[in-house]
């Protein structure tokens, strides 16, 4: 055998043992093993030397612990410790923040599917289904989102009160406090439900759930506070908002530019110790009708009365909004959505320790507070909004494209709105599974930051271009507002569910591999905490390890990408059969090829990873689909594999896989080493691109499901407000789409009967009245279709109003 052909036997052999992860021993009698029968089969002295010393290098490398602890690990960790981004305190509360879930099993290499099979997910408890069908119904019917926005730029004081007697600013408060105790789904369909009728609504009930003082009560505050604050929340006998942005600290919040003094000031008639502060924050919700205001800023202690550093941090408080020196300003009016919002300030305010959450033992622990709610809190809320929107346009954009008709044929049936139509379907798809995966996981008592961070991004990224979709295919009757516009409010609100929480942007680039890359990596953390070790010889103890396993780690990823990409996959050992099966296969695939190519580009480009935001950005974006991906063959899996759901499945799944392949394309073709980015390509694609998105077929398939009533469509868009009043511009829609089969088949006759001459071609009424009588149409065919005609001419018609009505007062 030529010496060639050996070299290949040992590196398939050397590819083979460290795709099977094969422990350093066996890996290394299995490598002498193939050395020693190439020898014996000729190789060559001169190839076999130095092969043999590379050999023995290694096996010493691997197993004389000592001597490589002193002269390779030690070396290593100097390096390591160099390359260490330097963190601020606000970036490793940050990191520390939450912990992992799924995303880990992605950055392995080798996902579990058995696993994320076993995540059952639960129903509603009865009580929550039934505050669903009860009062938020009822609270749905009694919203009207077009008098809310253009009469009364609020929500009129019945559905104040309303939201105050039926608990809705209690959803998460605990039973024993008045609340109602839910889990995060009910949340999350809650709000998902108030999104499909009112914006304005929803986000009314949903910040005093998410991000705002009563959770951070829940889960910090004293016992105290707890006792007194929370049945008033939960009552809404206080209104709460949370105040943290302000005009020169944006998304930078660790440069809160409010401070806090301790020193001793008067309250309710006694010299207490305190925090005396001014203050400026903007962009706050419900800051215009907030009683309670959560305050952060950063406390110091110049004069050090409570003993210890001068600063103490960032630190939040209860701020009842009487307090003295507390005011507000006039009101935003985002993108015309006029959910309350507007800015607070502060001059000379006192506040008593006691007002800090946790009390003297919160001090500092603002940052920390923030993080780990707010990793719950952007997994819910704007998910939950996003996911309503879109159901709502899959729903009822879908019911428009079936009944609206141009040039005989309704629009749906063009392929133009077809491509568009799948895209709104699919996406809601991948949005929903996201959205109901996640909260399994929070309910489970997980708070997985990067995956809720995933979610906010993503999920308000779909939400944006599902309703750009929606509004292209009903055109005129998208732009022209007015009550029968459905569509027109959400195409204005999505830019607000993307900028707050976090700016996309930001969230994107900076937090989802930023955190992924050290929170889910199974050494990155460890290693880095191991770094951090004061004591060397415990630093090199608990590194040498680390370096070991990592090392394996990354040459079986570079094995399991090459030889999974060239088998397209199929190598990989998944429980599923079908579809499901091959689906898991391409993303074990994928999640090989992202562990390697995270590990590749954090070695070659070290501490400045978190400046190459575009990098990072690109590899956040392959964990991100890998996550939606996941998510997507779960709900399949949950809900029992229904057949008709597949176009849906088929789509969402080459979607994600055609978007990872384009964020790997930009990651290489902008790669700091040209070389090292066009090497990774070959070895993570070796036969091409895993998907090329989903196919014309496939996309007028799933076209086809939001076309016509149905059971997948539907399971699709469960959970939204739903309306067969015909004075509701979504309730003629559905009256229209249950007929519109037998509608089209009467016209199709007529049709006929028009084009054969049998009949005149004049009004819709006299045309209808000469086809009876000719015996075209029958009797009950004539006043159906009447009666399908007026409904779509009402469906197809938009709001017009008095000149003088958009006169503006110019004083207001």
């Amino acid at each position: 055998m030529s010496a060639v052909l050996w070299l290949l036997v040992l590196l398939l052999v050397g590819s083979v043992a460290a795709y099977r992860q094969l422990a350093r021993t066996p890996a290394t009698a299995v490598m002498g093993a193939t050395l020693l029968l190439a020898t014996v089969g000729g190789l060559s002295w001169w190839l076999a030397l130095p092969l043999w010393l590379l050999w023995v290098a290694t096996a010493v490398l691997l197993h004389a612990d000592d001597w490589r602890r002193e002269y390779v690990t030690a070396r290593v960790l100097d390096f390591y410790r160099k390359q260490l981004p330097p963190l601020s305190d606000t970036e490793r509360e940050a990191m520390e923040a939450g912990n992992v879930w799924w995303e880990r099993e992605l950055f392995s290499g080798q996902p579990d599917w058995e696993r994320l099979s076993g995540f059952a997910d639960r129903p509603l408890r009865g009580d929550e289904q039934a505050f669903l069908d009860g009062p938020v119904e009822r609270l749905c019917a009694q919203l009207d989102d077009w008098r809310i926005t253009h009469v009364d730029a609020d929500l009129p004081p019945a559905v104040w009160q309303t939201l105050r007697d039926d608990g809705f600013f209690g959803l998460l408060i605990p039973p024993q406090f008045g609340g109602k105790g839910f889990s995060h789904r009910a949340h999350s369909a809650v709000v998902m439900k108030l999104a499909s009728r009112s914006v304005t609504a929803a986000i009314t009930v949903m910040v005093p759930n998410s991000l705002g003082p009563a959770e951070l009560l829940r889960h910090y505050g004293t016992q105290a506070q707890k006792d007194h604050y929370l049945p008033r929340l939960a009552s809404g006998q206080d209104i709460p908002c949370f105040a943290l942005t302000g005009p020169q600290a944006g998304s930078d919040a660790g440069a809160l530019p409010d401070v806090g003094v301790v020193c001793r000031g008067q309250h309710a008639g006694q010299e207490v110790l305190g925090v005396r502060l001014s203050f400026e924050k903007r962009y706050i919700t419900l800051g215009p009708v907030a009683t309670l205001i959560g305050l952060a800023f950063t406390l110091r202690d110049p004069d050090r009365l409570l003993g210890g550093a001068v600063e103490r941090g960032i630190t939040v408080l209860l701020l009842p909004a009487n307090t003295p020196g507390v005011g507000r300003g006039e009101r935003h009016l985002p993108l015309d959505v006029p959910f309350q919002n507007g800015p607070l300030h502060g001059r000379d305010v006192f506040a008593p320790l006691e007002w800090i959450i946790g009390g003297q033992d919160g001090i500092g622990r603002g940052w920390q507070m923030l993080f780990s709610c707010l990793s719950e809190g952007r997994g819910i809320s704007l998910p939950a909004l996003s996911t309503g929107v879109a159901k709502v346009a899959a729903r009822h954009t879908g019911a428009y494209a079936g009944v609206r008709e141009q040039f005989g044929l309704p629009i749906g049936r063009f392929e133009g709105v077809q491509e568009v139509l799948a895209r709104i379907g699919g996406h809601c798809y991948q949005m929903d599974a996201a959205r109901r995966l996640t909260l399994y996981a929070l309910d489970e008592g997980e708070r997985p930051a990067v995956v809720t961070a995933i979610l906010k991004y993503h999920l308000t990224e779909r939400g944006r271009r599902v309703i750009n979709d929606a509004m292209d295919v009903q055109a005129g009757s998208g732009i022209m507002l007015g009550p029968r516009n459905f569509m027109g409010r959400y195409y204005q609100i999505m830019p607000v569910a993307i900028t707050v929480e976090g700016a996309n942007i930001l969230t994107r680039s900076l937090i989802i591999f930023g955190q992924g890359a050290v929170r889910a990596h199974p050494y990155v953390l460890e290693e880095m905490q191991a770094a951090q070790e004061e004591d060397a010889d415990l630093a090199l103890e608990r590194f040498d390890p680390l370096l070991l396993a990592h090392g394996a780690y990354l040459l079986g990823n570079a094995a399991r990408s090459f030889w999974l990409g060239l088998s397209r996959g199929r190598l990989a050992q998944v429980p599923d059969d079908g579809p499901v099966g091959r689906y898991q296969q391409r993303l074990s695939w994928m999640s090989a090829a992202f562990a390697l190519a995270a590990d590749i580009t954090m070695l070659v480009v070290g501490g400045d990873l978190k400046r190459r935001e575009r990098l990072s950005a690109r590899l956040g974006d392959v964990l991100s689909e890998l996550y939606l991906a996941s998510a997507v063959l779960w709900r399949h899996g949950q809900q029992g594999q229904p057949a008709d759901d597949l176009p849906l499945l088929r789509w969402a799944m080459d979607d994600c896989l055609a978007r990872m392949a384009t964020a790997f394309d930009d990651l290489f073709a902008n790669y700091p080493n040209r070389a090292l980015g066009c090497l990774l390509r070959w070895l993570i694609f070796p036969t091409g691109r895993p998907s090329r998105g989903p196919n014309d077929a496939l996309g007028q398939q799933v076209a086809e499901l939001l076309l016509a009533p149905g059971e997948a469509r539907d399971r699709l868009t469960d959970g939204i407000y739903l309306t067969r009043d015909p004075a509701e511009a979504t309730g003629r829609l559905e009256l229209a789409i249950e007929q519109v089969e037998i509608a089209g088949l009467a016209q199709r006759k007529l049709r006929g009967a028009l084009k054969s001459g049998a009949l005149a071609a004049v009004a819709d009424q006299d045309v209808l009245a000469q086809a009876q009588a000719a015996g075209a149409l029958e009797a009950g065919e004539v006043a159906m279709l009447a009666d399908y005609q007026a409904l779509v001419r009402e469906i197809i018609a938009v709001d017009a109003f008095p000149a003088d009505s958009f006169a503006r007062d110019s004083t207001t």
